[in-house]
C-alpha cells in the first residue's frame, strides 16, 4: 500500500501567508512605502520676504475684468478740425461700434492728447470706414493722427497679461498657494485685451498669481527643478 503524500500549502494558504507577512513588515517601512505610492504633486518654489521686496513682486487675484481691445489706426483730420477719418480691415472693423470711446494723437507729437467717440461706421466691401469726433477742435495741420479706439469686449474671470508666461504653446502662471511659495499652473485662456486675458480654465476666481517678477519666479523655479543648488536668487536671502 502506498503511503499517502505530504503535500505543501494549498495555493490559497500561501497567498495568505504572504499576505501576513507584508503586514508584518509594512509599519516598519510605511512612510517609504507611502513616499514611494502616493501621487507626485507638482513642486512649488519659496520666494522669502527679502527676494520679494528686491522684486518688486506683485500679487494679483484672478477676478471679474473688464477685457478691453485697443484697435490702432492711422486717422486723418477733416476741414472742420473735429471728424478723424480712418479705414480698418474687416476683422478690426467688427470690433467697432458707434458710442465707442476713442483717442487720437498726431503722429509727429504726442504732448497732446484728444477724446474722440465713435460716430459712425459705415462697411465698403472688404473695408470699413470709421469716423470719430474730438471733443475739442484738434490743429489744422496736414499730420496724420493715430486713432485708438476702446472695444469692451465684456467682464469675465481673467488675470493681467504681465502674469502670463508663454511656454511651448502653453499658458502658465504661478499661483501662490500660500505666502511666499508659488507653483507653476497652467491656464485655458480665451479673449486677450489690452490688460488683461479671459480664463477659461486653471484658475478660481480669487486665487493669487504673480504679476510683476512673474518671469523671475519662474527662473527660479527652473533652476530649482534642475537641480541648481539655490536658485536664481542666490542663497544669501534664503531660510532654512
Amino acid at each position: 500500500m502506498k503511503r499517502p503524500q505530504r503535500r505543501g500549502p494549498s495555493r490559497g494558504f500561501r497567498g495568505l501567508l504572504a499576505s501576513l507577512i507584508v503586514v508584518t513588515i509594512l509599519p516598519a517601512d510605511a512612510a517609504s512605502v507611502r513616499e514611494h505610492t502616493r501621487p507626485s504633486e507638482t513642486p512649488s518654489t519659496a520666494v522669502n520676504e527679502a527676494q520679494a521686496a528686491d522684486l518688486a513682486l506683485t500679487i494679483t487675484p484672478a477676478a471679474e475684468q473688464a477685457i478691453q481691445t485697443w484697435v490702432r489706426t492711422a486717422a486723418t483730420l477733416e476741414a472742420s478740425g473735429r471728424t478723424l477719418t480712418a479705414e480698418l480691415n474687416g476683422r478690426e472693423g467688427a470690433l467697432v461700434r458707434v458710442g465707442q470711446r476713442a483717442r487720437a494723437f498726431q503722429v509727429t507729437s504726442r504732448s497732446s492728447m484728444y477724446q474722440a467717440k465713435i460716430t459712425r461706421v459705415t462697411a465698403r466691401a472688404d473695408r470699413v470706414v470709421v469716423e470719430a469726433t474730438l471733443t475739442a477742435r484738434g490743429p489744422g495741420s496736414d499730420a496724420p493722427y493715430l486713432l485708438e479706439i476702446v472695444a469692451d469686449r465684456g467682464r469675465f474671470l481673467a488675470v493681467p497679461n504681465a502674469a502670463i508666461i508663454e511656454e511651448e504653446g502653453a499658458h502658465i502662471v504661478y499661483v501662490q498657494r500660500h505666502p511666499g511659495h508659488y507653483m507653476p499652473t497652467e491656464i485655458h485662456t480665451g479673449l486677450q485685451g489690452e490688460l488683461y486675458t479671459q480664463v477659461l480654465h486653471g484658475l478660481e476666481a480669487g486665487e493669487e498669481v504673480v504679476t510683476f517678477g512673474s518671469f523671475f519666479v519662474d527662473a527660479e523655479y527652473k533652476l530649482k527643478s534642475s537641480g541648481g543648488g539655490d536658485g536664481a536668487m542666490g542663497n544669501e536671502h534664503q531660510h532654512h
